[in-house]
């Protein structure tokens, strides 16, 4: 009688214990803690290979994948506004994307209006500027965005930041995209058709320098084309999320002088349902090694104004990292 007993209690045990290790106490990802809906991998959505967002979104992989004890993978894409819909898909985990399209989103507007809004994503940070480029080949006529009117035109992957970005500068000089030999590349393809002749010239929104700019700077030559600055003050104006900036001289081989253009923020956002503790893990993998990401442009990425300029809700983790570091 007392060993059936105490094979009944050794049962009732041991289901109990199974039911624990399935999750039945355990919390969510939603719940903001430790997240039993945390995926097993990490994808981090990123760019064009030819971009800024590809080389370093494979750094922050890495570091995440040494720190955070999970594996993560930085995936190629059409960048920003592609990475918005893979979030609210649930086909990754952590994107790359521009200030201006993480706004656009989350209150479904321009390319978003037929999406409605997507807000299940939150910030981690903001991480530097993002520079409209205005490529071309070196030896070529056009030297005004005024003069792109009727030439063969490429605006990024559909869809992409740089479309918006590539329309709003084109709008402040009275032109639309019906004004041109219309083409939507990513930047390696933009570069390669420049490089072969068969493309006049070419919007990127990236970091400096673009790896895909660079490359075509050391076989074809480019310049890049300025943005006059009372153009400047007008799109500024009109789409306060710009800033004027400058190019500095040599950044490319065979552009000597400064050039004067325009930028937006990139930011890292994350899914709003990853969990609090595996968020802060992955926000202090990135923001502790920002030394060993493996692209020049990391060098911009400071703790100190990771939240600068950041409108959109923090996820709990960075929060919790941010404050941790006393950065408000």
């Amino acid at each position: 009688m007392k060993k059936r007993s105490y094979l009944l209690s050794l049962v009732l045990l041991l289901t109990m214990s199974i039911v624990t290790a399935c999750g039945g106490g355990g919390n969510s990802a939603g719940d903001g803690k430790a997240g039993g809906n945390d995926p097993s991998q990490l994808i981090v959505a990123t760019g064009g290979t030819g971009g800024t967002y590809y080389p370093l979104g494979g750094g922050m992989a890495d570091q995440i994948t040494k720190n955070a004890g999970i594996t993560a993978t930085a995936q190629s894409t059409g960048a920003s506004a592609e990475n918005m819909r893979l979030l609210r898909d649930k086909k990754a985990d952590i994107a790359f994307t521009q200030s201006d399209i993480a706004e656009y989103a989350f209150k479904g507007t321009n390319m978003f209006q037929q999406d409605g809004k997507i807000e299940s994503f939150n910030a981690i940070g903001a991480l530097y500027n993002e520079t409209i480029q205005i490529v071309v080949a070196a030896d070529s006529n056009i030297n005004s965005v005024a003069d792109l009117k009727g030439k063969r035109v490429s605006v990024g992957a559909p869809g992409s930041g740089t479309e918006m970005n590539a329309q709003q500068i084109l709008e402040a000089y009275g032109l639309k995209f019906e004004d041109l030999q219309l083409q939507r590349l990513s930047f390696a393809d933009s570069a390669k058709a420049i490089q072969d002749g068969q493309l006049d010239a070419a919007f990127q929104t990236a970091g400096t320098p673009t790896a895909a700019i660079t490359e075509l700077a050391a076989t074809k030559g480019v310049k890049i084309i300025p943005v006059d600055a009372d153009k400047i003050d007008a799109i500024i104006a009109k789409y306060p999320f710009y800033v004027k900036t400058t190019v500095p001289g040599n950044t490319y081989q065979t552009v000597p002088n400064d050039v004067t253009t325009v930028s937006v923020k990139s930011m890292l956002v994350v899914r709003a349902d990853l969990s609090e503790d595996l968020v802060y893990k992955v926000t202090k993998a990135i923001f502790e090694n920002t030394d060993k990401l493996g692209h020049a442009k990391a060098k911009e990425i400071k703790l100190e104004s990771a939240l600068a300029g950041v409108s959109l809700p923090i996820h709990p983790g960075a929060k919790k990292f941010f404050e941790e570091k006393g950065v408000k």
